[in-house]
């Protein structure tokens, strides 16, 4: 269990920081904030969930791999982010799939840590959202997580297949699986269609609303 969960933070760390390195490259970052901005969008998550779980101190600290992983990417996406930008939404798309890895992740590492189910996937839902969330900030922008297409959704659905086939015997390396590739199709599909949550409209100060308008006619 423990081997999985390193491999899905690891794999999750290196697409993560690919997406926050090269967000930081767009936004024309020097060699250093690309690092700090490459670390903190593939590490965030995890510490925060290695904190909540009393798992300290956090892997992502503690373990050398975490630092190098996220670091290679950060160097990878600095010297070819030009490249990379062909790719098609390939910020959003290394984002889904470090979401999906992180999400998994987290909700095995909270089971293991004897976590209800309930819990273990909102948990998974933080690791998975962590990342982005500091990325963003540090950025200067909303959040992914409050403004885009099904992204905490997508995740906390990943999350909830890993807690059933906890729940329902099913070996754990196919249940991460299952729920990565769940939590990565929502959210791709999500991009490529336009999928969002309802959003709260106002009129425009200085415009009649529609009640108004209705009224008057």
């Amino acid at each position: 269990m423990r081997t999985l969960v390193l491999i899905l933070d690891l794999a999750g760390t290196f697409v993560f920081a690919i997406a926050g390195a090269t967000l930081g490259a767009r936004r024309q970052l020097d060699i250093f904030g690309i690092l700090v901005l490459a670390f903190a969008a593939a590490c965030a998550g995890g510490i925060t969930r290695d904190l909540l779980l009393g798992a300290t101190p956090p892997a992502a600290i503690s373990d050398w791999r975490f630092v190098a992983i996220s670091s290679a990417a950060g160097m990878i996406a600095f010297r070819w982010h030009a490249k990379i930008e062909q790719m098609a939404n390939p910020v959003r798309m290394f984002d889904a799939a470090g979401l999906a890895l992180f999400a998994v992740s987290g909700t095995q590492k909270a089971l293991d840590f004897e976590l209800n189910g309930v819990m273990a996937a909102l948990l998974g839902m933080l690791t998975g959202i962590g990342g982005g969330v500091a990325r963003d900030l540090l950025l200067a922008q909303v959040p992914t997580v409050l403004r885009s297409d099904l992204y905490a959704v997508a995740a906390l659905g990943g999350a909830t297949v890993v807690v059933l086939g906890d729940r329902f015997g099913v070996p754990p390396v196919v249940a991460a699986l299952s729920g990565a590739a769940l939590c990565f199709v929502v959210r791709a599909m999500a991009i490529k269609r336009g999928w969002y949550l309802p959003k709260a409209f106002h009129d425009p100060p200085g415009l009649p609303s529609s009640k108004d308008d209705r009224t008057q006619g």
